[in-house]
């Protein structure tokens, strides 16, 4: 065999196999994103809400030790005053109202504001019949004098709105405090509005629902010539309170006589 042809015979069969060699492979392709594993998805995390934050309340005045100066603690002369606490309520109004007709005299009606504007037409009457008013606070605050003066003044002139509203030219001559809780900032504040401090003399606690022999009992023997009596037309129960009016009524006004405020 000739070398040419030789080599012609080697070179096809080197060439042959390799081809067969490499017959049903894919092969790589360059440039290519490599196989991304699977991965677990992460879960949204939610922002938690900014929890609503209050102002801290402002810290009560202490209570003084004494009554501040310059509280009415009498009358104005002999006879005795009058006065009823927080109404004007409809059961019992009407009743101490009609006592107080029947024995030609007048009393003064320390008012609630929310009352009041539950109850116009119980301040109308108050007025009508010739009776003084007196602002008792808007809810019967207890702690009222102890806090911020405005405050005070806030609630004092809403209570005079609301009666107002019943009685718009009324005269609100006077302010007590619920429970004799008072302050000097009080005071001061009641007397720009234009209205006097009342307190009393003589308390029956009725309105710890003593019988009416009891309240009776207490209002005489405290009763002295200028005092002023407290009572209650509101409030609660006061079935005993108008049963013992009944009698200490016509009792005082002819033991002392009973006077407006002055």
């Amino acid at each position: 065999m000739r070398p040419r042809t030789a080599l012609a015979l080697a070179l096809g069969l080197v060439l042959f196999l390799t081809g067969c060699g490499s017959s049903g492979k894919t092969p790589p392709q360059a440039g290519g994103p490599p196989t991304a594993s699977p991965t677990s998805v992460p879960k949204p995390t939610r922002t938690p809400r900014p929890t609503p934050t209050t102002p801290p309340k402002p810290k009560l005045r202490p209570l003084p030790k004494t009554l501040p100066a310059g509280l009415k603690r009498g009358s104005g002369d002999r006879a005795v005053a009058l006065t009823f606490d927080d109404g004007p309520d409809p059961r019992w109004t009407p009743q101490i109202l009609d006592q107080l007709r029947a024995a030609h005299v007048t009393a003064t009606f320390c008012l609630i504001g929310k009352q009041a504007q539950r109850h116009p037409e119980l301040v109308a009457r108050i007025v009508r019949e010739g009776h003084q008013l007196c602002n008792h606070s808007w809810r019967h605050d207890l702690n009222l004098g102890r806090r911020p003066v405005a405050e005070i003044k806030a609630d004092l002139l809403r209570t005079n709105e609301a009666i107002r509203a019943a009685v718009p030219d009324a005269q609100i001559t006077w302010f007590r405090q619920p429970g004799g809780r008072w302050t000097p900032e009080e005071v001061s504040v009641a007397r720009q509005l234009g209205m006097r401090p009342l307190h009393w003399t003589v308390d029956p606690q009725d309105w710890n629902h003593p019988n009416a022999k009891t309240i009776i009992k207490r209002v005489e023997a405290a009763a002295r010539p200028g005092s002023i009596v407290l009572m209650h037309d509101g409030g609660g129960d006061r079935k005993q309170t108008m049963a013992a009016c009944r009698h200490l009524i016509p009792d005082l006004k002819q033991r002392y006589g009973i006077s407006r405020l002055h």
